[in-house]
């Protein structure tokens, strides 16, 4: 009986996880060949980390996340019908695209500005960021990648970013760019 169905009536495979402070997420059908991510979509901080001694000005520069990201991953989420996470505070507590051994990982200064909440930030600091907000956003994005492993479509993973037009001073001469690794079979 179901072969007889419509594809249009057959409800695609969805996703439910709970709610959480390191990630926000959007379920779409997991056999829809792509998850969207995106690493830097807030510029967010849990209230016990403050501005981490940054003016409103700052946090709302680049360096805090990829402005307008957030937006073009829901809107290409809800076009696709396709699942996505997005990291839910800002790069300037712990950059979600940044692996654990990067010096970058909590960053002490970002394009001229100083992060006073990060200057004199230690290993167990680091450590428990990481437990709270880095691999939280981690796991869930390798159980999404599990559970769309999991129809009969490959599936592709798309990160989201934005860039500033200058960076350390020097303009930048992309408006907009794709990268990809030597997988072709999206192409």
């Amino acid at each position: 009986m179901l072969s007889m169905l419509k594809q249009s009536q057959i409800s695609p495979p969805v996703a439910d996880f709970p709610a959480h402070e390191a990630f926000e997420y959007l379920p779409g059908a997991l056999d829809r060949g792509v998850i969207l991510l995106c690493d830097h979509a807030r510029a967010d901080l849990p209230s016990e980390f403050g501005d981490l001694g940054l003016g409103p000005e700052e946090l709302k520069r680049h360096i805090a996340y990829d402005i307008g990201a957030r937006g073009v991953t829901m809107r290409v989420a809800e076009m696709l019908g396709a699942p996505a996470l997005m990291a839910k505070y800002s790069r300037l507590l712990i950059d979600p695209n940044r692996g654990l051994d990067d010096p970058t990982l909590v960053m002490r200064l970002s394009d001229g500005a100083v992060v006073p909440g990060n200057r004199d930030v230690d290993a167990d600091e680091i450590a428990l960021r990481i437990k709270r907000f880095h691999q939280p956003y981690h796991d869930a994005v390798d159980q999404l990648i599990d559970l769309c492993q999991a129809t009969p479509r490959p599936v592709s993973l798309v990160s989201i970013h934005s860039f500033t037009h200058a960076w350390k001073g020097r303009e930048r001469p992309w408006h907009a760019s794709i990268l990809w690794d030597s997988d072709d079979r999206m192409v």
